[in-house]
């Protein structure tokens, strides 16, 4: 269960902010922010603290199906960017709850990488080079692909990636379930 996305969708629902939900509860607004970005696990009291500001009740708050997304086709600048700098990802579809896979259009600027300590998360990914060349590491397997070139694995594997040359690199990917 999604519980940052599912708290930041009734909070909308609600029309309340993150700064006047913290006001509300005591809460700070970067606790609840980091919750709504599934970077930090609530306790279950500090859960309920958090809902008594909506109001609404745990019962409540576990029992709430958000609407899913029904669009289905995406024009090009509709792809919901998530991460800006040396690395572009272009999401397909501006939410994933309810979601069971991620579709991003990655951009990496030349030298830009995912960082030197390895990925590692639950699930699969795969992608395919559009342009550029990519070295992808998994486990301690380092390949550099090219236009064409596709990788899949287990996410559970570290893994990184950098782009090689002196031309940004295109990547269409996936991961299930979705990952950031």
């Amino acid at each position: 269960m999604d519980i940052g996305d599912r708290l930041r969708q009734l909070r909308l629902l609600h029309g309340i902010s993150q700064r006047e939900l913290a006001k509300r509860t005591g809460v700070t607004n970067s606790t609840i922010s980091l919750i709504e970005s599934n970077t930090s696990n609530p306790s279950v009291g500090a859960l309920k603290r958090i809902l008594e500001g909506i109001p609404i009740g745990l019962a409540e708050f576990f029992a709430f199906e958000p609407e899913t997304p029904k669009k289905t086709f995406y024009a090009a600048e509709e792809l919901t960017e998530i991460g800006k700098g040396a690395i572009s990802y272009r999401q397909v579809g501006e939410r994933l709850f309810g979601r069971k896979v991620q579709i991003l259009k990655e951009c990496y600027q030349p030298g830009a990488d995912t960082g030197i300590v390895p990925l590692v998360h639950e699930g699969e990914e795969g992608g395919i080079v559009l342009s550029g060349r990519l070295e992808v590491t998994v486990d301690e397997v380092r390949r550099i692909l090219g236009p064409g070139d596709a990788y899949y694995f287990e996410s559970r594997r570290p893994h990184r990636f950098r782009c090689i040359g002196p031309n940004p690199c295109e990547v269409i990917s996936a991961c299930t379930p979705p990952s950031f």
